[in-house]
Formats: structure tokens, C-alpha cells, sequence
């Protein structure tokens, strides 16, 4: 399956009085390249998240992003400070003994006083936590792989079209190249002709000449290198694992052939396809770009 280095996943629960989201997204990178960005109280988990991501990703620029909402007040303590509590209620007693007030003191009056109740975090169950976060993180994995997949298939699609095209035109330029020695030959012939009006030609230099020249432009074993490419640039696609760094070899192979091909011909025809081949095959080139 051919998939793409650029995605985006998201996935949220409630789970234990948390509102948990996860977000993934990612870019074109050579290798596999991950950072995040976490609440401080979750930092624990920065390794095993990045462990959960790479089973899934081998290249590209990734980014999690993981925010957690408190809901209910379960992670949260409060806390009476007795001997502050009791000393204010001393001095409330005082001062209604020395002014005589009516004692009406109460707990919630007390409470209101500075620092008397106090609030902590509960102790966090750092499994538990792990196991909701994972949860999501999961969720938001396989929306983000999904999403690589069909951005994948599209690519692979275009990549396919394009190959059927190269096939093409290297049968075209098979085809024209087939009788570019004879009808050098013939060129040759008719010059020397020219040149030497009655006198008798060298069959055996023309025969010399015309080898010299097929041997100088011969593009048989880069056809067939090509088509050999192609076959294999296919294979590749079909199967189910990273292939952008194999792909991303074949097509400078592919390239090669073209660059030397349009060296070696000297027809304005081939060169014409050989245009088209070197655009198309950059074409391929910047597409693979995108996948794993």
C-alpha cells in the first residue's frame, strides 16, 4: 500500500473526568522525524507515544499534539489547615468575648478566611492515564494513516498514468531510431556523391562509416533498461510497505537512461520525445516526493 508522507488525525473521548484529544499531522521528510507537544504534568509520556507513532510511520515530519481537559474535579484534594482554622476561631471567640457579640461563628465563615482550605492535585495514576491517552492516541493514529492511504492511492494512480506514458514514448523512439542508420547511410551517399561527382565511391568506407555511426548511436540496451524500470517501478508500487526511498532510486535510473538516450541521438524527432520523457519522468519525480 502506497501512502503519503503528508495526513492529519484526530480523535477525543471522556474517559475517568478527562476530555482527552489527540491531533496528528505530518510533512515531507527524508526520514522519520516526530516531535510533540504535551501538558507538563504528561511529559512521562512523551516516549511512549513516539514508540506508538513510529509502529505506523517510517518517514516523514510528525507532529502530536495531545490536550487534556479536567472535568469533574476527581483529580482534585481539598484541604482543611486545622491549626490556622483554629486560630482564627480563637480570635473570633476573643473578640466576641471582649465586645459582646453574639456568637454567631460558623464553619463556612471560617472557610472564607485566607488559606484555610487549599486545593492540591490528587496523585496521578500515571497507567490509568496511560491507558485512556493510548486509547485516543490509537484512534488518531488510524484516522492519520487512513488519510496518508487515500492521499496515497491518488498518488499512485498518477504515478501508474505516467508510466504507461513513458512506455509510450519509448516505443516511439524505438520506432524512429530503427532506421536512423540506413538513412544515414543514404545522407552519407549523397553527400560523398556531391562531393565527388563521377568518380567511384568506397562502398567498404561507407560500410566503415554507417557501423561507426550505428555503434556511436545506439539506444537498444537503454529501451530496454527502460522497460525494465518501468516493470519494476510497478512491482514497487504494488507492494505493501514503504516504497518512496526504492522509487526515489528507479526514477534517477530512469532519468540516466533518458539524459543518455537524447546524447546519443541526433534525430529532431527523437529529441522531441526525449523532451517529453526527461518532463514526464520529472513529473514522477516530484510525486514520489510525497510518499513513504
Amino acid at each position: 500500500m502506497v501512502l503519503s508522507m503528508t495526513g492529519y488525525g484526530r480523535a477525543g473521548a471522556l474517559l475517568h473526568g478527562r476530555d482527552i484529544k489527540v491531533e496528528l499531522r505530518s510533512v515531507n521528510a527524508r526520514f522519520f522525524e516526530y516531535s510533540s507537544r504535551l501538558p507538563r504534568s504528561c511529559a512521562f509520556l512523551e516516549d511512549k507515544l513516539k514508540k506508538l507513532v513510529a509502529a505506523k510511520v517510517s518517514r516523514g515530519k510528525v507532529e502530536l499534539s495531545l490536550s487534556i481537559q479536567t472535568v469533574t474535579a476527581a483529580d482534585t484534594v481539598v484541604s482543611v489547615n486545622w491549626s490556622l482554622a483554629q486560630g482564627y476561631r480563637a480570635a473570633l471567640d476573643s473578640l466576641i468575648e471582649k465586645m459582646e457579640l453574639k456568637n454567631d461563628v460558623t464553619a463556612g465563615m471560617i472557610a472564607r478566611f485566607p488559606e484555610v482550605l487549599t486545593q492540591t492535585a490528587a496523585p496521578t495514576n500515571e497507567d490509568e492515564l496511560w491507558q485512556d491517552v493510548q486509547s485516543v492516541a490509537l484512534q488518531a493514529v488510524d484516522a492519520f494513516v487512513a488519510m496518508r492511504a487515500a492521499e496515497g492511492e491518488k498518488l499512485k494512480a498518477d504515478v501508474a498514468g505516467r508510466l504507461d506514458t513513458i512506455e509510450e514514448l519509448v516505443a516511439k523512439i524505438e520506432q524512429g531510431s530503427a532506421g536512423r542508420v540506413q538513412a544515414y547511410s543514404d545522407k552519407l551517399y549523397a553527400r560523398l556523391q556531391e562531393l565527388l561527382g563521377d568518380r567511384n565511391i568506397d562502398e567498404s568506407r561507407l560500410v566503415t562509416e554507417a557501423a561507426l555511426f550505428a555503434d556511436k548511436t545506439a539506444i537498444d540496451e537503454e529501451t530496454v533498461r527502460l522497460h525494465s524500470h518501468v516493470a519494476q517501478y510497478r512491482e514497487i508500487l504494488a507492494l505493501d510497505e514503504p516504497v518512496g526511498r526504492k522509487l526515489d532510486f528507479l526514477t534517477q535510473e530512469l532519468n540516466r537512461e533518458s539524459n543518455t538516450i537524447g546524447s546519443k541521438c541526433q534525430d529532431v524527432a527523437i529529441t522531441r520525445l526525449v523532451v517529453e520523457l526527461k518532463s514526464e519522468i520529472e513529473k514522477i519525480r516530484e510525486q514520489i516526493q510525497n510518499i513513504e
